[in-house]
């Protein structure tokens, strides 16, 4: 099975600088984006033999995500608790046979650190909400999760710590949840490997240059990890100021089905 999650920063943007060429190309059996920025009727794709699970956020041009996957899920919430409306359109919760799939916008901490508090509360509800379902079964995380991790995961470490996406408190929210049953599946492939990033600002010459930060991540229930067979960031697509990452594993939905529209 492959996976691609991509923030692509206004998906109608995104369309208009060849994301649907992308999305043909890349073939993926489940493709979830972030970063939306659109309402219901806003755009219309037409994903032959895809079914398509949207979740946007109240405030227009903001924030929401989506998911598009061959195979039906058995199930599709949004948000973090059942009957809790999920204003920001940040999570799509998809439940097939062997496996739960979640895909994330974690909410930014702003360069003043202003949304902090907010952040780290809902990565507490986040984290309570992933280890309730890995205990029915394994769980595939994907998304934007707006921090990186570990200093080999952004190019100028050392003058960006305690900015936002790399502070004390949010890459210890990171920590806890790998310490805790979970694998980052790029570093399990890549343990060493400098220069891998997903986000580069707009500023001139920075993605040229590879001046970046590794923020968007394939994480999975550790008892999946023998079942991985790659995971990449595909640093050349572009469209977006994210790039796509990929990840390939060994499993499926548990059933056979056709696929939808």
């Amino acid at each position: 099975m492959k996976l691609v999650s991509w923030n692509v920063n206004g998906l109608r943007a995104c369309v208009r600088k060849g994301f649907l060429d992308f999305f043909q190309s890349v073939d993926a059996d489940i493709f979830c984006v972030q970063e939306t920025k659109l309402q219901k009727g806003q755009l219309t794709l037409e994903l032959d033999g895809y079914y398509q699970y949207w979740n946007d956020a109240q405030r227009k041009g903001y924030s929401g995500t989506a998911v598009f996957t061959k195979e039906k899920p058995l199930h599709v919430t949004y948000g973090l608790e059942p009957g809790v409306q999920d204003p920001e359109g940040r999570i799509i919760t998809l439940e097939y046979e062997n496996f739960y799939l979640l895909n994330v916008y974690t909410p930014n901490s702003q360069r003043d650190l202003a949304r902090l508090p907010f952040r780290l509360e809902w990565e507490d509800r986040l984290f309570t909400y992933m280890k309730k379902l890995d205990e029915q079964k394994p769980i595939i995380y994907c998304g934007d999760l707006n921090v990186a991790h570990q200093e080999i995961d952004l190019r100028n470490y050392k003058t960006n710590v305690g900015n936002s996406g790399f502070t004390t408190e949010e890459r210890s929210k990171m920590s806890r949840l790998l310490d805790a049953g979970f694998t980052d599946t790029l570093r399990y492939f890549h343990p060493d490997t400098e220069g891998i990033y997903t986000w580069w600002s707009y500023m001139k010459t920075v993605r040229e240059r590879n001046i970046g930060w590794r923020i968007d991540y394939f994480i999975v229930s550790n008892r999946l990890r023998e079942k991985l067979e790659s995971s990449t960031a595909l640093c050349d697509i572009m469209g977006s100021d994210h790039c796509p990452i990929m990840m390939e594993i060994k499993i499926n939905s548990g059933k056979d089905g056709n696929n939808g529209q």
